[in-house]
């Protein structure tokens, strides 16, 4: 599944967030043992519906009741709870999983790979990893809060309305605590944000950026600049070797600035640099 859904295909951002949740889960429970309670699936099932059923009514100006009978969508004995509830009792069962004596550990790391592909609601890109279940598993063993251990969760609400068939639930962000990022091998932190291989998002170097867009280096620059790339943490990262500051770009940055040159010129935007 693309992760730029919202920009590719029409969804919105909280729309795109769901459908990455669902095909997250589904890459950790191909790959894993994933545990996932009954009423988080039925809350995650429900808003993947109504954000499919939103998006055809936008799209096609169509209802997916139109196109399926109301017997098969999912019902649930029971009631539909909130997110943060959910995810903070799902924290609670993991801490206690992991206590000594208890000899649950499968289980508990199953819960935290599935709490780990929620995280695909909050941001583009996520890998659920045994490397992070690991520095998960420490942190709570050593008595870390949830939004210490899962601060992009902390940025993720629900509304829900209706009932029964006609249930509609809606992920949304908010505002979280900070979010800090460490490399994928720092083993001196047990808890922090996990950032999907920023290399292999941030692939692109100047001069591969460049050479895609056909540009010289003084035009990549200021279209760069113009279009804010620059200061976006989505198309630019700096990264840091010792004394070398070296940035890379993604994807995001390809795809801006080539829309940009579609349907402007480029050598205008150059004539016009100092005036």
């Amino acid at each position: 599944m693309s992760p730029s859904l919202h920009s590719d295909h029409g969804l919105t951002s909280d729309e795109a967030g769901v459908m990455r949740a669902i095909d997250s889960l589904r890459d950790a429970a191909q790959h894993w043992y994933v545990f996932v309670a009954e009423d988080m699936l039925y809350l995650q099932t429900r808003a993947l519906i109504t954000a499919f059923d939103e998006y055809l009514k936008r799209a096609l100006n169509g209802q997916l009741i139109d196109h399926i009978p109301s017997r098969v969508l999912p019902v649930s004995t029971l009631p539909p709870g909130d997110f943060e509830f959910l995810i903070d009792r799902e924290y609670t069962l993991v801490a206690e999983l992991l206590k000594p004596g208890r000899r649950a550990r499968d289980e508990a790391r199953a819960r935290i790979r599935s709490m780990l592909a929620l995280e695909a609601i909050a941001v583009e890109e996520v890998e659920v990893s045994e490397r992070d279940i690991d520095r998960i598993e420490k942190a709570v063993k050593a008595g870390r809060e949830l939004n210490d251990v899962f601060p992009r969760l902390a940025t993720v609400g629900t509304t829900t309305n209706g009932e029964g068939v006609n249930l509609t639930v809606h992920f949304s962000k908010k505002v979280g605590a900070p979010v800090r990022y460490i490399g994928g091998d720092d083993p001196a932190e047990a808890a922090a944000v996990r950032q999907f291989d920023l290399q292999k998002k941030f692939h692109l170097s100047a001069t591969e950026l460049n050479r895609k867009l056909k540009i010289s280096v003084g035009k990549s620059k200021l279209l760069r600049e113009h279009l804010g790339i620059e200061a976006d943490a989505n198309s630019r990262h700096v990264f840091e070797f010792g004394s070398q500051k070296i940035p890379r770009f993604s994807d995001n940055a390809f795809r801006a600035m080539e829309e940009w040159m579609a349907a402007n010129d480029i050598e205008e935007l150059w004539k016009n640099r100092q005036k």
